[in-house]
């Protein structure tokens, strides 16, 4: 009843995301906008959850492919009696004539050897399937009503509303060269002219292509074996982008469990500030420099909305912090994993290590050629100010667990940073800025010394968890990354030795930490957490270490590319909510260093950990400008 994750495509349109099975059916959809309620849910429940299906009658296998280099996504059939091909995609307001239609799905079915038979299973389920709207026949469709909300059906396919009014459906007969289309918009209806879809087609798969990385191969930063797919991980990335706000969703699922039949099942369906710094790194490289910069925007805008103490970690994509959390009882969850969750309990956390993460990206964006203004910098300085007197207060880190709050490395570390690229922008900008830069300055060796002291463990020969513990987090793999200390450090290689005998498998996946988390069952490894590893080992030289753990993790990836936030190390099968950001961000970043360790160079890439603002770093630029008046109106 349920699909392996593997067996899903994602197609988006920068407002929400779907999910098509390799067996033709649509089994998660929220619209209008990626955190809305869903209207086909079946991933989550297969009886109640709703569904579009569009598939052979009879026995088929399937195959699924993306169109070279876009996001537009064909599921071959094959059958004893033909062949066929669904393409589902969802038109991009770029490249359509309009910027404020509804989010729409369409559907393209072609025969390419037949006669052969279709259905079309059509079964909306409103509000996360707590609403079973009425279907009623429409102008060349039918239309789905609910109490607030309905959507349209259009096709040339003869669509019937069942007798209870729940679902609709249609079968036909196709010959060789015949091709059919259906098109689904939210409240409003597509007018059925198959031409016009056709042109629509085309018009987003050039935009896709001329969005996607294009490079010359002699002076690509992704030049390597892994080219492709980490080619494709930026376009997963980008479906994840909301294009009003420039938010990055973490993943557009909910309640996809890490632990099968567990209860670790989250809504990701927002933007974590913890995402910041390696978004902008990985948008900047391959080149998508508008997304970079409005990731760089929304980071500046989150500084600005917040008292320095209350800024969370996670946010809505359209900017809002109402996330409260509560439970869907009446979803069985996928596979039977319940609880199912709607919203995020970590926006009341309190999490440290996010200042770093704010500044850091902020830091990266200006060596990438932006620039803040006066007003932004006085905010920053707010905030840097606020680590010199909070640093060392208890949070619960990156990781969230739902437990006490203690005294995490990672999070010392990540104030650590913040004060650091602080004194850094304030060094580089000279006289242009004012700053505390001697408070910050002391402080900064404060926290190194608290880390370097509390953090460290020579029992173990590895920085640890909490200060003064003793069990082992694969966060602190970035130590190296963030330039805390030279990849080189005898502390940073013992780090990475002690990870890969306590939190590695042998298949090359890695646990997110040691000990008990407050919660019942196992977390399966994060896929990013094996992703930092890899870069931690190309780092400090460790190449062929690196490039053969980063091949063993490719393995579990699906036919697609697509990466979930975990995988499970006995069965090999992904978990958690699919596809995942911080995933295809890992991936993408791991690459880069990869590249750049096999590159004549000798290997240089540590943008993230670079000590010193250098002029040839090609990097430099203005880093202060005055603000326009027009400005912050403009922004809100």
């Amino acid at each position: 009843m349920y699909k392996h994750l593997t067996e899903y495509g994602a197609i988006g349109d920068g407002n929400t995301v779907a999910l098509v099975g390799c067996d033709g059916s649509i089994d998660w959809c929220p619209l209008p906008h990626v955190e809305s309620p869903s209207v086909f849910a079946a991933i989550l429940d297969a009886d109640r959850g709703g569904h579009f299906a569009v598939r052979p009658t009879q026995s088929f296998k399937s195959v699924q492919r993306y169109r070279d280099r876009t996001a537009v996504l064909e599921t071959a059939f094959q059958t004893a009696d033909g062949s066929a091909t669904v393409t589902d995609f969802m038109p991009v307001a770029e490249a359509t004539e309009s910027t404020d239609r509804p989010p729409a799905v369409y559907r393209k079915l072609e025969c390419d050897n037949g006669p052969l038979e279709f259905e079309v299973a059509f079964e909306p389920r409103f509000d996360y399937a707590r609403e079973v709207p009425i279907i009623e026949p429409a102008a060349d469709g039918v239309v789905a009503i609910g109490a607030d909300e309905r959507i349209i059906l259009s096709s040339d396919l003869p669509l019937r509303p069942s007798t209870d009014g729940h679902r609709a459906s249609a079968t036909v007969t196709l010959k060789a060269g015949e091709t059919r289309w259906l098109g689904l918009g939210y409240d409003e209806a597509i007018p059925l002219e198959p031409s016009h879809y056709q042109k629509m087609l085309e018009g987003v798969i050039a935009y896709w292509r001329e969005w996607n990385h294009d490079c010359n191969k002699t002076d690509c930063p992704l030049d390597s074996p892994w080219h492709d797919l980490a080619v494709r991980s930026s376009l997963v990335l980008k479906l994840l982008i909301h294009r009003g706000t420039g938010a990055v969703c973490a993943a557009p699922t909910t309640s996809i469990p890490e632990d099968l039949g567990g209860v670790r099942n989250w809504d990701y369906r927002f933007n974590w500030i913890r995402d910041a710094a390696f978004t902008v790194q990985a948008l900047s490289e391959l080149g998508h420099l508008n997304e970079a910069r409005s990731y760089f925007q929304l980071c500046l805008d989150h500084c600005r909305d917040h008292d320095p103490a209350d800024v969370p970690p996670v946010y809505g994509l359209h900017g809002g912090d109402d996330l409260k959390e509560h439970v869907l009882d009446h979803l069985e969850g996928y596979r039977g994993s319940a609880p199912v969750r709607v919203g995020n309990a970590a926006r009341q956390q309190r999490q440290l290590d996010v200042y770093g993460e704010l500044i850091l990206a902020i830091y990266e964006s200006i060596r990438y050629g932006e620039a803040v203004t006066t007003d932004d910098w006085a905010v920053m300085c707010d905030l840097i100010d606020y680590i010199c007197e909070g640093w060392d207060q208890p949070d619960v880190s990156i990781w969230e667990p739902r437990d006490d709050p203690q005294h995490y490395v990672y999070s010392k570390v990540m104030c650590w940073v913040a004060l650091d690229r602080g004194i850094k922008l304030a060094e580089a900008a000279g006289d242009d800025v004012s700053a505390p830069l001697e408070r910050w300055r002391t402080c900064r060796e404060d926290v190194r010394k608290a880390i370097l002291e509390r953090g460290y463990s020579e029992r173990a020969n590895s920085f640890v968890q909490t200060f003064g513990g003793e069990t082992l987090d694969a966060a602190n793999l970035l130590i190296p990354v963030m330039g805390f200390l030279p990849p080189d450090d005898a502390r940073v290689q013992g780090t990475i030795d002690a990870t890969i005998e306590h939190l590695a498998t042998e298949n090359g996946l890695v646990r997110r930490y040691e000990g008990d988390d407050g919660l019942p069952g196992e977390a399966s490894p994060f896929v990013v957490c094996s992703f930092w590893l890899v870069t931690a080992l190309a780092l400090t030289g460790r190449t062929d270490e690196a490039t053969d753990r980063f091949e063993s993790i490719l393995e579990y990836a699906s036919p697609l590319g697509l990466l979930a936030e975990a995988v499970d190390p006995g069965t090999g099968e992904q978990r958690g909510n699919f596809p995942q950001a911080y995933s295809h961000i890992g991936l993408i970043n791991s690459v880069l260093y990869l590249a750049d360790m096999d590159s004549s160079s000798g290997g240089s890439r540590a943008p993230l950990g670079r000590d010193e603002w250098t002029e040839d770093s090609g990097l430099s630029g203005e880093i202060i400008r005055q603000p326009n008046n027009t400005e912050r109106a403009d922004t809100q």
